[in-house]
């Protein structure tokens, strides 16, 4: 309801109609208000206090091996067990946040610097420019990604580097396109033309008014993707086209259990539960930050 507000004058009282508070509130508490938000971001928060924190609270080293202790069940010695090696299950996969973290981070940051540069160029810029980044990014999504991924790893080589450059090629489309829309629209909106009409050149244009307003779906597309890569490495390290062991890497934890299924489930139990958790932690969270900026539902 609207408010109202009281002015005396000499012919007697007038009442005056205030306009309505605006009801719009920050991100955090439009955040707040989504559970499954929340519970990605703590799920997001453990996954970096682990990896930071690796080497002081992992119980024992990457690669401490005693052969007397392999394949024990978990227990007081041993949290979640022992592996082949007799390695401590619980101090590989702390170790493996680490990895899963860094895939995350450098693969997403390859695919948007790949996939903002070309849209950006696309949508301001048109002709044959935009012609060749869609075709670019119409070959890139007729492949699935893992066959994609692994096209490009078997030319690259195995390996942990090779595995974030070969994700980040594969999803750099995605941007590309989300931004090479929103470029289209922004190019047409009073303050481009503005700047254009005072003689401002093309690259302060994109860097000063156009990439800023870019930053809302490109985080959260970042987001999504940190899960979508970790998923994709522990695939291809447990196919043995990512990390090489010793490396304590999810997926290649899981292949080195897959032998002993039957006779420790907990070698490939718990690092399975470690990748859902952490994907469905950035997913949830990702969700709620699309939600969270949606201009649409700011009022609410």
């Amino acid at each position: 309801m609207a408010e109202t507000k009281t002015d005396s004058t000499e012919n007697g009282i007038k009442t005056l109609e205030l306009p309505e508070r605006g009801k719009k509130t920050s991100l955090w508490r439009r955040l707040r208000r989504s559970p499954g938000a929340m519970i990605g971001l703590v799920l997001i928060i453990l996954l970096l206090l682990t990896a930071v924190l690796a080497n002081r609270i992992a119980p024992q080293g990457i690669d401490d091996q005693d052969l007397r202790s392999a394949l024990q069940p978990p227990g007081s010695a041993f949290v979640l067990g022992t592996d082949e090696f007799g390695r401590d299950m619980l101090s590989r996969i702390i170790y493996g946040s680490r990895i899963s973290l860094e895939v995350g981070i450098i693969t997403t940051a390859v695919a948007a610097l790949m996939g903002i540069t070309l849209g950006v160029l696309a949508g301001y810029y048109g002709g044959w420019i935009d012609y060749i980044v869609q075709g670019l990014v119409d070959v890139s999504w007729a492949f699935p990604t893992v066959l994609m991924a692994i096209f490009l790893i078997a030319v690259l080589g195995p390996g942990l580097v090779n595995l974030m450059f070969a994700v980040g090629l594969v999803y750099w489309g995605a941007f590309a396109r989300v931004v090479r829309g929103q470029v289209l629209t922004l190019r047409e909106w009073e303050f481009v033309t503005a700047a254009h009409a005072i003689g401002a050149r093309d690259l302060r244009i994109i860097l000063r008014h156009i990439i800023p307003n870019l930053l809302s779906p490109v985080i959260v597309m970042a987001t999504l993707l940190m899960g979508d890569a970790i998923l994709i490495e522990s695939t291809l390290s447990f196919l043995g086209m990512g990390a090489q062991p010793p490396t304590p890497s999810w997926g290649s934890i899981l292949a080195s259990g897959r032998a002993y299924l039957r006779l420790a489930p907990w070698v490939t139990t718990f690092p399975g539960i470690a990748i859902m958790l952490t994907v469905l932690g950035f997913n949830l969270f990702g969700d709620g930050l699309r939600d969270a900026l949606d201009p649409r539902l700011k009022d609410r």
